[in-house]
């Protein structure tokens, strides 16, 4: 696990941009943190690492977002809303997890049901102890099922 500190919104977006510039196609990225926790902002970033320069944006009524004008293929997932996960059988999730881009799915715990055991495991959290801005980023390579 890696642990990095961020005390502003230019912090989690250049580690969000890190990440999105060493993904490759195939990889999940499931991202985690309350709301306001700065999930959009790093998504902002790793969009930017892709190379795609159209505005991103949380995907929260449409569970879906598909950016083709980067490096690779980029599907933004937010489940926030996901009832069942069924509903992400109906959308062709599988496609998507399994196909030529890489994904980012907010609120990924909510369809912990279907993930693949293969992932990266970004949670944001914040310490107001520490100020209103900061955020500690921990970044965790999930590769194999756990027992």
């Amino acid at each position: 696990m890696r642990e990095i500190e961020s005390y502003c919104a230019e912090d989690t977006f250049a580690v969000g941009r890190e990440l999105g510039r060493q993904a490759a196609a195939g990889q999940i990225y499931c991202l985690e943190g309350d709301l306001g926790v700065g999930k959009t902002v790093f998504t902002q970033g790793f969009a930017d690492g892709l190379g795609i320069e159209e505005t991103v944006n949380s995907p929260t009524f449409t569970i879906l977002q598909e950016y083709q004008k980067g490096r690779i293929p980029f599907y933004h997932f937010d489940v926030y809303r996901i009832a069942d996960v069924e509903e992400m059988e109906e959308i062709g999730y599988s496609d998507y997890f399994y196909g030529d881009g890489v994904c980012l799915v907010e609120w990924a715990g909510l369809i912990a049901d279907i993930l693949p055991h293969e992932r990266v495991q970004v949670l944001i959290e914040k310490d107001l102890e520490k100020g209103f801005d900061y955020r500690k980023i921990c970044i965790t390579v999930v590769t194999k099922r756990k027992v």
